[in-house]
């Protein structure tokens, strides 16, 4: 490391608030998504002297770079551009995908310079707006493979009923930066965290002054998810590990789950934290759990050996679709991170009557002649396709897509054989059509080879009612990324949506499924 380097790190340590001095820092931002924006725009409105390097961007941001003030330099990234290295930036901060095996974050990291994500410089600079007592908002932060949008709403939700101003962001859509920089202001941030965004945190010294610190954190659980970002399942868990480190009341995990556990045995956290199980067995002394329909907190109240808090019925979340095994599981954990802000158990209640599901997520489209269609779409990976199949079990199966990098050998293995049918869309399946004839081979499996993806989901729709009987529920649950036929996996989901209910048109049963909230 240089000289330069090493003023330029002594520089960053004291940089630990929106009131330091950041003026004229050299900072280069890798991306221009809504993450590489929200972190040029803070960093200018610091002061700071702003480059942002990017292969691609949206018109809109592109547009309001040289209005807020910030340099663009577009190109392709196979190497660290000439304009880069000539800028020779004090920090980088990495929009979070970008993966470590990038060209420019390789450049970065043997450099000897700063790498950053949004996380670490939100942290940084957290108290811009702060609370009555002058403190800024808490932070509860939530990962894992599965479950993470709707434990991370779930837990906003509740905050609030309990009367905290509490902002749901991070991966979920809205940036932290943005929420740290909302002039209203908030008690409590939820942010939802990526495997990419912890990987960046991580590199932060864990006592250094960018380490993230927060009242309470969750990993709901850990399937191989993102391989060919992380390079490995090791380093995957790794990165998701990092939720743990430093927090100061409730380290909240998956009893059900053996890797959330050894996490918590394994995190460096403040003195007195505690770790706070869930899963739906009966609870333990500081553990979440059900007791004969319903769920109970065991763990903050004082009686704990012998008593516990009635939080909700499964019969409730039953009315209010929510009673899939997975889901019962998200709302235990979201649970236990708003009651460590001792939120009372009514205000948990009333969070949890009101809540509805994310589109795409279980959600009914359609019920036709005794056959119910449910667009899962957001089951992106095996593990979260394996929940749906849980929920729903027989039903026809539609499945496929990018894998990223995944064996889905093992979920056809568990979950194939109870199956009706599967039909295959995507343009990996000879991989998945592999695994139902190694592991599944009476089910019979049909393919979608359609490439145009306006054509894809009629043809999905028109193979599943040639094989659904009435009382079978046809499920889409991809288990894989959606990029490679359709936009988003929102995209994918509509279009299923779109192509059942252009079949069988408005049935009054999916209105009625519609009322309960699937």
């Amino acid at each position: 490391m240089t000289e330069a380097h090493d003023a330029a790190g002594s520089r960053l340590d004291t940089l630990t608030s929106w009131h330091a001095d950041w003026k004229d820092l050299r900072v280069a931002v890798l991306g221009l998504s809504m993450t590489g924006f929200s972190a040029a725009d803070t960093l200018v409105e610091l002061g700071a002297d702003v480059l942002v390097v990017t292969e691609a961007a949206a018109e809109e941001y592109e547009r309001l770079l040289p209005v807020i003030g910030a340099r663009l330099w577009k190109g392709a990234l196979d190497a660290a551009p000439q304009e880069l290295v000539d800028f020779a930036p004090d920090v980088v901060v990495a929009s979070p995908g970008f993966p470590p095996s990038h060209a420019v974050v390789r450049w970065t990291r043997e450099s000897g310079i700063a790498l950053w994500g949004d996380i670490e410089l939100a942290w940084r600079v957290r108290d811009k707006v702060v609370r009555p007592d002058g403190t800024p908002a808490a932070w509860v932060l939530v990962t894992g493979t599965n479950g993470k949008t709707t434990t991370t709403r779930l837990a906003a939700t509740m905050l609030a009923e309990g009367g905290l101003r509490a902002a749901p962001c991070g991966n979920i859509g809205v940036p932290v930066l943005d929420a740290v920089r909302d002039p209203a202001g908030f008690d409590v941030l939820v942010v939802e965290l990526s495997s990419h965004q912890l990987f960046y945190l991580g590199l932060a010294d864990g006592e250094g002054p960018g380490a993230v610190s927060p009242h309470a954190a969750v990993c709901l659980n850990l399937a191989d998810d993102h391989l060919e970002w992380h390079g490995s399942a090791a380093a995957y868990r790794d990165a998701k590990a990092v939720v743990y480190r430093n927090t100061r009341a409730a380290c909240v995990y998956n009893k059900a789950d053996e890797a959330t556990r050894r996490m918590v045995e394994d995190a460096d956290v403040v003195e007195g934290a505690r770790a706070i199980g869930f899963d739906l067995g009966v609870p333990g002394p500081s553990d979440f759990g059900v007791v004969d329909g319903i769920l109970v907190d065991r763990a903050f109240l004082d009686d704990r050996r012998t008593s516990a808090l009635e939080l909700a019925t499964v019969d409730e979340l039953a009315a209010a679709g929510l009673a899939a095994p997975h889901i019962v599981a998200n709302i235990l954990a979201a649970a236990a991170l708003a009651r460590s802000l001792d939120v009372a158990p009514a205000a948990v209640r009333s969070a949890i009557a009101g809540f509805r599901l994310d589109p795409h997520r279980i959600e009914v489209v359609a019920a036709s002649g005794g056959v119910t269609w449910v667009d899962d779409s957001k089951a992106t990976n095996p593990h979260a396709a394996a929940s749906s199949l849980a929920a729903y079990p027989g039903a026809v199966w539609v499945v496929g897509g990018l894998l990223k990098g995944v064996d889905i050998s093992d979920l056809v293995a568990a979950r194939g054989a109870g199956v009706r049918a599967a039909i295959v869309i995507g343009v990996e399946r000879a991989e998945v059509v592999d695994a139902f004839a190694r592991h599944a081979p009476a089910v019979p499996v049909f393919e979608v080879d359609h490439a145009d993806t306006e054509d894809v989901m009629a043809r999905v729709v028109e193979l599943a009612a040639s094989v659904a009987l009435a009382g079978d529920t046809v499920l889409l649950a991809p288990a894989a990324a959606s990029f490679d036929q359709f936009r988003s996996y929102g995209d994918r989901g509509d279009r299923f949506a779109a192509a059942v209910r252009e079949r069988f048109g408005e049935d009054d049963d999916a209105d009625d499924d519609a009322s309960l909230g699937h």
